[in-house]
């Protein structure tokens, strides 16, 4: 057995002889998927939905979550929000003026989107703000106080 070098002893890693390629990997058996998938509608065409990039972070006030949606109208976007998840929905539409043939790079992405955000405490929908500045969209979810007490007084009939 040969002495194992620096980065096999750093990472952990085995070196491998070229003579254990040359065996066939023995097959595995896949497991079936437990839970069941969506079949798509068939009087709606199946479309890709893009994930959304987010930043999330907190104040102390608030919870807020930024997203870049540049490209996309203010109309074509459908937020929902609840005490404890947003979801951003759109849908980035492309000019065609241009053929498939003639680019070079393709690496925008046209079409729709989607991302739900579980947040990590309650926030008050009502007082919830979304702006869009320069393509960026920040959501301003303010958190819900619950250490907050008001006095009720009881009243006659």
């Amino acid at each position: 057995m040969s002495k194992k070098s620096f980065f096999e002893r750093l990472t952990g890693t085995v070196k491998l002889d070229e003579s254990e390629f040359d065996e066939p990997a023995p097959k595995m058996k896949l497991k079936e998927r437990e839970v069941e998938e969506e079949s798509p509608s068939p009087f709606e065409p199946e479309e890709k939905v893009g994930q959304l990039t987010v930043d999330v972070y907190q104040t102390n006030d608030h919870i807020i979550v930024k997203t870049m949606v540049a490209g996309v109208r203010p109309e074509d976007l459908d937020i929902t929000i609840t005490r404890d998840m947003v979801t951003i929905r759109g849908k980035r539409e492309e000019e065609r003026a241009i053929q498939d043939d003639n680019y070079f790079i393709r690496e925008l992405y046209w079409g729709s989107f989607a991302r739900t955000i579980t947040l990590p405490e309650e926030v008050d929908v009502e007082e919830s703000d979304a702006i869009e500045k320069h393509g960026l969209l920040i959501l301003k979810l303010p958190k819900m106080d619950k250490k907050r007490q008001t006095k009720l007084k009881v009243k006659t009939i």
